[in-house]
């Protein structure tokens, strides 16, 4: 049967542009991932708390800082995304996110262009703050964006490897809470450094989340996350942990930090049931996708009260 022809072709035409304008830029915003910038503000936020706390807090130094370590965290997410649909980890059986490269909302080399800019805005926000903390500085951010593009690029990715929570713990945790810290006291101090362990720790829970949801792809992509090595189970434990062991840890610093820092982040312990409920019970993909958003939540809450702590 023939079909039918628009009435108004032209009208028609000009509606489509307007709609594959109006695509890109909402492919670009799910290229750069928001859930996931919660993992590189909040232990800037810390530190710039624990420096406030110290009564040694400059706003232009807190915004350039998230600044920069928000255009980490997005070239990542593209070089991340860029990579995985080489590598053909990202396929049609995917049941996370939609991923830019592979459902073809971007081209490959418009993503890797958008990760060569992301990593360009991050070292000229840096720039003030590296003539300013030396080259302990220039050290930690220029070995982050090489390691960002390293997670799943490069000749030995840290994603395919089993490195990429040891990447995050210590770049989106303890060097991103002690390096910001330092930017404004100028001193080295051993409590910021144990203070980043809890974002880094709740950070990767959402590497957790991700490893347990895409078990079967990475395994078919040679992907040797933790999940794929040691089994779901150990993905579900490493998880819980991820969730958990940051209550364990304000306990053991209560000595050295401020009372409320210790105990207003409990606040946050009904957030963690529901996502550890769904990864321990779920495993469709739109569940463990829930489970993911749940994480970023319950890390979102408690760093905010951890922060108000410190603060007051």
């Amino acid at each position: 049967m023939p079909t039918r022809k628009s009435a108004n072709p032209t009208s028609q035409s000009l509606s489509g542009c307007r709609s594959a304008q109006m695509s890109t830029f909402s492919a670009w915003i799910l290229a750069s991932r928001p859930k996931t910038l919660v993992a590189a503000l909040l232990p800037v936020i810390i530190g710039a708390a624990w420096a406030y706390g110290r009564q040694e807090f400059d706003l232009a130094i807190g915004v350039l800082i998230l600044l920069s370590a928000t255009c980490i965290q997005i070239g990542t997410n593209f070089a991340n995304d860029y990579s995985d649909f080489k590598k053909g980890a990202d396929t049609h059986e995917r049941i996370g996110p939609t991923r830019v490269t592979q459902a073809g909302l971007l081209s490959p080399r418009a993503v890797l262009a958008g990760t060569m800019t992301a990593f360009a805005l991050a070292i000229v926000f840096a720039i003030p703050l590296m003539l300013r903390g030396g080259w302990p500085i220039l050290a930690i951010g220029l070995s982050g964006i090489l390691l960002g593009w390293m997670y799943t690029g490069g000749p030995y990715p840290l994603g395919y490897n089993g490195l990429a929570e040891f990447f995050v713990l210590t770049y989106f945790g303890v060097l991103a809470v002690a390096g910001t810290s330092y930017l404004f006291t100028l001193e080295w101090s051993l409590t910021p450094f144990l203070l980043g362990l809890i974002p880094g720790i709740l950070a990767c829970g959402l590497l957790a989340v991700n490893n347990v949801r895409d078990e079967q792809t990475d395994r078919k992509a040679g992907k040797r996350t933790p999940v794929v090595r040691f089994g779901r189970t150990f993905g579900k434990i490493e998880f819980g942990g991820s969730v958990f062991l940051p209550y364990v840890l304000l306990l053991a610093l209560w000595l050295r930090l401020p009372m409320l820092a210790v105990f207003l982040p409990i606040l946050a312990f009904p957030f963690a049931v529901a996502p550890v409920s769904t990864v321990w019970t779920k495993h469709d993909g739109p569940s463990l996708n829930r489970a993911l958003a749940q994480t970023a939540r319950h890390m979102l809450v408690f760093g905010l009260l951890l922060t108000i702590g410190l603060v007051l």
